[in-house]
């Protein structure tokens, strides 16, 4: 009696687990049809991601006004940079935080900065630059990186580990700080 219903009980779990990939097989082929990626399956632009850090500059919630009222979406600023020399800055906006930060990197990436750097991490002589208005001034340094803001993220993202900074302007936009240091950066090739 008792084999009897072991072996019951074993084929009733070996139908359970036959539903089950079934089931798993139906899904996946819906998600084909429809587009969708199954989520054991990686794309190359995330694979090409490790490449890069990327560190997020400023991120705000902006309205447009419609007929019933207000639309919300998120606008995202990102640094990218591989810390030997590329560097750049994106801006993306989405309904989510995830789809505007993928925004903002495939934006970064099409705007990647070269700047050349000294064996030592440092850069080669003093540059400033202004951007609207933002003004920022680079120095280099023995030792150290005396910076604040987003311009110690775009120069940390650089891969300089010797300069001193000052934003020379009252300007607190993250955002245009960000590009005056990168365009003050680009005049040392």
């Amino acid at each position: 009696m008792e084999k009897t219903t072991t072996n019951t009980q074993k084929s009733i779990v070996e139908n359970k687990e036959k539903m089950q990939k079934e089931n798993t097989k139906n899904i996946n082929n819906n998600q084909i049809k429809k587009g969708r990626r199954t989520p054991g399956v990686v794309s190359k632009q995330r694979q090409a991601r490790s490449e890069f850090e990327q560190q997020l500059l400023s991120a705000r919630r902006v309205a447009r006004v419609v007929a019933g009222g207000r639309r919300f979406s998120l606008s995202v600023a990102v640094a990218i940079g591989n810390k030997s020399g590329q560097v750049g800055i994106g801006v993306g906006k989405g309904l989510d935080q995830a789809s505007a930060r993928e925004k903002a990197f495939n934006n970064a990436k099409k705007n990647i900065k070269n700047i050349s750097i000294t064996k030592e991490g440092s850069i080669k002589k003093e540059v400033s630059a202004k951007y609207c208005a933002s003004v920022v001034q680079i120095r280099p340094t023995k030792s150290g990186i005396v910076s604040g803001g987003a311009v110690r993220i775009i120069i940390d993202l650089a891969g300089i580990t010797k300069a001193n900074t000052k934003i020379l302007s009252r300007s607190k936009n993250h955002i245009n700080n960000a590009r005056a240091t990168l365009k003050a950066l680009a005049q040392l090739d």
